[in-house]
């Protein structure tokens, strides 16, 4: 062999590799990815869901990796889980069956008033829908980005893949980023719209909810979405076919495997495919960032609208509410939940507001569910 080929030879591996092709979009991408990291195993802010998702950012940003395309017109490994999970709505609807099977309806039936809590937090949907319009979106991009505000994840996707598919990556993105940011976002707002008087508010118990309550509600719950907003059957049907499982008592080892084992290993895909989207090359432009950016605006007006309804409430109100589970009416369970309780218990460390904020967090997802229902029906 002549040194001219030995040198073609080497020649034509090196082009074989990434080396060739790096980029600064490339390096960019590795800092967001480290940055999702970070907080998930430093900072321990939802990690089951920021871990997967920054690594799936970190490992399709190098040049020629066959994760998400096409080879001999079969998808690659994670366009294979993006497609079939994602493009295909299998995902969301496996999700929401976990998180029924997960899920108590107690502090809800208890305390139904805070179905009022849920309805307004949807305010960032709209409000953000509004704002895309104006900013040149189409009325079906604008929805699907506005339900953002609704901190659904599943929903998001769900209504994304019907209005505007073009946009699921960005918008599955924006929606799970902010999810798993509830603990940053939120409490400024909170601390913002309230008095330390009202977040000092103590709350009376809740009354006991009787097993057959809990048996019915999502059978009533189902045939209320299935001839209002049919459109989400597929979706809210899971997650009330999950908690009917969890409450009948009598498919236990189906109900452990939903909540456990089989929302583990979606969780996984899914992380990994939302994080996979962010391909160089299609997020650093303009249209996605924009998509980041409005996904904050609608979220920060979901918390506004929960916070404040609350304050409405109270003026009629003769047991008084406290304002911090407002924040809880958007749809991140039990996350927002979670925030309501640390807020509250730092103004006053035996303000136990957990449970009463578990009943707005269950109204956003059936309120977020009933908007994306509405905005399918009228523009689908």
């Amino acid at each position: 062999m002549s040194i001219y080929e030995v040198q073609n030879m080497i020649s034509n591996l090196f082009y074989t590799t990434g080396l060739m092709y790096m980029s600064w979009k490339f390096l960019a991408m590795w800092v967001i990815s480290g940055i999702f990291l970070y907080l998930a195993i430093v900072k321990n802010f939802e990690p089951l869901l920021l871990l997967p998702i920054g690594f799936g950012i970190f490992i399709v940003n190098f040049p020629l990796v066959p994760l998400m395309g096409f080879s001999d017109g079969k998808p690659e490994l994670l366009r294979a889980f993006y497609q079939y999970g994602l493009e295909w709505e299998i995902i969301p609807c496996v999700i929401f069956l976990g998180l029924g099977a997960m899920t108590d309806f107690g502090p809800l039936i208890a305390n139904p008033k805070t179905l009022l809590i849920g309805a307004a937090a949807q305010l960032g949907v709209f409000v953000t829908i509004a704002g895309c319009v104006l900013a040149g979106f189409t009325v079906k991009e604008a929805a699907s980005v506005g339900i953002i505000g609704g901190a659904d994840g599943p929903t998001t996707i769900y209504l994304t893949q019907a209005l505007a598919p073009h946009l699921l990556g960005a918008n599955a993105l924006a929606a799970y980023s902010y999810m798993a940011m509830v603990p940053l976002i939120q409490p400024p707002i909170m601390r913002l719209l309230t008095t330390e008087k009202e977040r000092k508010i103590r709350m009376k118990q809740l009354r006991p909810v009787s097993k057959t309550e809990k048996m019915l509600y999502p059978l009533i719950t189902c045939v209320v979405i299935a001839l209002l907003v049919p459109a989400v059957v597929p979706l809210m049907g899971m997650f009330m076919f999950g908690n009917l499982m969890k409450e009948s008592g009598v498919v236990g080892r189906l109900t452990e495997t939903a909540e456990g084992a089989l929302m583990n290993i979606v969780v996984i895909f899914l992380g990994l495919s939302v994080g996979a989207t962010m391909e160089a090359e299609k997020f650093l432009n303009p249209k996605p960032l924009f998509i980041f950016g409005l996904g904050l605006v609608a979220f920060a007006f979901s918390t506004v609208g929960g916070v404040v309804i609350v304050k409405i409430m109270n003026l009629f109100l003769k047991d008084k509410i406290n304002p911090l589970i407002g924040n809880a009416g958007v749809s991140a369970v039990p996350m927002a939940a979670r925030v309501s309780q640390t807020v509250a218990m730092q103004y006053d460390k035996g303000n136990y507001l957990l449970m009463h904020a578990m009943g707005p967090n269950l109204a956003g997802v059936i309120g977020t569910g009933a908007a994306a229902g509405v905005l399918m029906a009228l523009y689908k």
